[in-house]
């Protein structure tokens, strides 16, 4: 219970709106309105351990809070950031205090995911005989950071970051508690919810600057900026938007759509993401997915990489920009790259069979007096410098492996392979 004093200290505009109730929650529908999840949950009268995944700012502790008040859960929270053994020892002894005198425990762990391994396993035999209810949240993916023990226990339900419509719903209701309308236009006021980029906290703490200002003079989006405080980009650039994001700018490259790969570029980019390793996806994309399509994509990316390394940021992000753009627009095929596939599951199935001996070398008299090099036909001295020999092993069938498509360079290709295979074709018609 907090004392007189504490009481009377100040609090912040974000503490002072935490919901009292579920229903109070915003953007998180989903889960907590008639068929959610965690509605279903409460509905059937129990309590499962759980797992909040989210952004910043989306209400996990408010719902953990909440959830043990509405289940009368003795509420115990805890930041994976500042506890250790020690301290899940003391909280796993009084819960099974609590137990015993016939009261149960919603174990709130705070960024449970910087636990390690052997500290996830604490909880186990815990959350499976029911001493403790676990109810965990992370910003992080669980399947990439939690034991699988421990999920096979814990139910995951994901929050969404706040859309337009909550983050107005919490504006609206800091003007309600504070008895005055913000003073920005409603330019600004949509330049401050995009400011805010998903975060009930941010949008909040934001507001609070807002009208805690003198004067009744209306703020434009341009002195927004000036006054409040950009929330930083959701970005961890070792973790899940590391892989969410590059994935978006390789399907976007794929897709051929110029302006959503600038776009995922960018937020790579203003995120702290290394531009090397996103010049290194993008010579891999242009072999990959451009192919010979565009045999220039190669060299293209391999320059725009070296020009970005001798001019450095930001100079030389333009010429990654441009690489986006021209790999955006440029034709594509991953013909080379089924290509190689499938000759790699021949390789594997027929193991190692010999070259035919014609193609071989014989540096040693032995070699010769076993046939090697025997029959081989010097192709530049053929007519259309074209043997048409076998080049396969001989207890192998011939495979069509690379079939060029219809678009840009790969035609020529196309046009190319057809006329050696109708050279090879009259060849063998001869040989018959």
């Amino acid at each position: 219970m907090a004392t007189l004093f504490e009481s009377q200290a100040p609090r912040p505009l974000a503490d002072r709106l935490r919901p009292q109730t579920l229903s109070d929650v915003v953007g998180q529908d989903h889960l907590l309105k008639d068929g959610g999840s965690l509605a279903r949950l409460l509905k059937a009268g129990r309590m499962a351990s759980i797992i909040l995944w989210g952004p910043p700012g989306t209400g996990k502790t408010t719902i953990a809070r909440l959830l043990a008040e509405h289940t009368k859960l003795y509420y115990e929270p805890l930041s994976a950031v500042f506890s250790g053994v020690a301290d899940l020892r003391k909280i796993f002894d009084a819960a099974r205090k609590r137990r015993e005198a016939g009261q149960g425990t919603l174990l709130f762990v705070d960024e449970i995911h910087r636990f390690n391994r052997s500290q996830q396993d604490s909880f186990l035999p815990y959350v499976e005989d029911g001493t403790v209810t676990l109810v965990g949240a992370t910003t992080e993916n669980p399947s990439f950071e939690l034991n699988g023990a421990l999920l096979s226990r814990c139910q995951v339900l994901v929050l969404r970051r706040l859309d337009d419509d909550a983050l107005e719903a919490l504006l609206h209701r800091a003007e309600r508690t504070e008895g005055k309308k913000l003073p920005v236009g409603e330019d600004a006021r949509e330049s401050l919810r995009a400011m805010a980029d998903g975060d009930g906290r941010a949008i909040l703490n934001m507001a609070e600057q807002l009208l805690n200002l003198s004067g009744a003079k209306q703020i434009d989006t341009a002195e927004l900026a000036d006054i409040v405080a950009r929330r930083a980009p959701l970005y961890d650039k070792s973790q899940e938007g590391h892989y969410n994001l590059i994935s978006a700018l390789h399907k976007s490259l794929r897709g051929s759509d110029t302006d959503a790969a600038l776009y995922w570029l960018a937020r790579m980019l203003t995120g702290g993401e290394d531009p090397h390793f996103i010049c290194r996806r993008l010579v891999r994309f242009a072999s990959e997915d451009v192919g010979l399509a565009e045999p220039d994509a190669l060299p293209r990316a391999i320059a725009a990489w070296q020009a970005y390394e001798r001019l450095g940021s930001p100079e030389g992000e333009l010429m990654i920009a441009q690489l986006v753009i021209y790999l955006a627009s440029a034709p594509k095929s991953n013909a080379s790259y089924t290509a190689i596939k499938a000759a790699m599951r021949s390789a594997r199935e027929y193991g190692s069979l010999m070259p035919p001996k014609h193609i071989l070398n014989a540096p040693t008299r032995m070699m010769k007096d076993l046939g090697y090099g025997a029959g081989y036909e010097y192709d530049h001295d053929a007519e259309e410098g074209f043997s048409g020999q076998n080049y396969f092993p001989d207890e192998m069938p011939r495979e069509r492996f690379y079939r060029p498509g219809e678009r840009g360079y790969e035609r020529e290709i196309a046009k190319r392979i057809e006329y050696w295979d109708k050279l090879r074709s009259k060849r063998q018609i001869s040989d018959d």
